[in-house]
């Protein structure tokens, strides 16, 4: 038994640090990663793509809870494709066309989604509700445009070349495909080398009990985050001190920078 608590301990002493981390780090983008892709062309918006999606803990544990119980190659292609073409779909046209949507809420949202596919995977609606699943299918797909937006929101903090918007697009969501692809490999590798083991059950309950908690805790920091740009006064600090703030600040710092570098480069 203690064979099977101790790696579990482990797993969620990970999770946690993940959480944690990427919540401090999750919204905004360094005026380091704004300024290294103007001469880094398509191939940066590749970059970070690939990384973006490596990093996005809020992705990752939702792709995780997809291929959580599917063992056929046939299956992980089918789900793992309706989610590819949902986010894929929303990022593109969300982007080109210009749409926000504040980045807490999406966030939020997303944290849902990932209780969603963790409650599904348990059969809750079944077990604990009475009633019949909706299409895990078309769920997937939905959820997926969802998490388009929020990787929209991503792209529209970098300096985007009007002339070359769309490719600038591609380019990004073909990196986030290459990431996701190489995260969906580590996932299966390490459930495949765990599913014939006697401990693959309880970790199978303890692991998708744990992505509800994770999504809902999202869920709850994201709202928080929310409140704070939504109603600053409420919270006793003026608005310079909060997180929506600071991101405006550091975006005009990276614009300066940028105007700073074209016109050094006229000279």
């Amino acid at each position: 038994m203690m064979s099977v608590i101790k790696p579990l301990q482990q797993w969620l002493l990970a999770l946690i640090v993940v959480l944690f981390v990427g919540q401090a780090l999750g919204h905004g983008m360094s005026e380091a990663e704004k300024l290294s892709i103007i001469d880094g062309g398509n191939l940066r918006y590749m970059w970070l793509g690939a990384t973006h999606m490596l990093s996005g803990y809020d992705h990752l544990l939702f792709v995780f809870g997809i291929v959580f119980f599917l063992t056929s190659f046939k299956e992980i292609v089918k789900y793992i494709t309706a989610f590819t073409i949902g986010h894929s779909v929303t990022l593109i046209y969300a982007t080109f066309n210009g749409i926000q949507i504040n980045y807490f809420l999406i966030d939020a949202v997303i944290g849902l989604s990932v209780s969603y596919i963790a409650f599904a995977n348990l059969d809750g609606f079944k077990r604990l509700l009475g009633i019949k699943a909706p299409s895990l299918l078309a769920m997937i797909t939905g959820l997926g445009l969802i998490h388009g937006l929020g990787l929209s929101t991503r792209l529209q903090q970098l300096p985007l070349n009007k002339d070359e918007l769309l490719l600038n697009i591609i380019s990004f969501n073909v990196g986030i495909e290459a990431g996701q692809v190489l995260a969906l490999a580590i996932m299966l590798m390490f459930l495949a080398s765990w599913r014939k083991a006697a401990s693959f059950k309880p970790f199978s309950l303890f692991s998708n009990y744990t992505l509800i908690a994770a999504g809902g805790f999202l869920f709850l920091m994201q709202m928080h985050g929310y409140s704070h740009v939504s109603n600053p006064d409420e919270f006793g600090f003026s608005a310079d001190n909060h997180i929506h703030e600071h991101i405006k600040m550091n975006e005009e710092r990276a614009a300066a920078l940028i105007k700073q570098n074209n016109h050094n480069s006229i000279d």
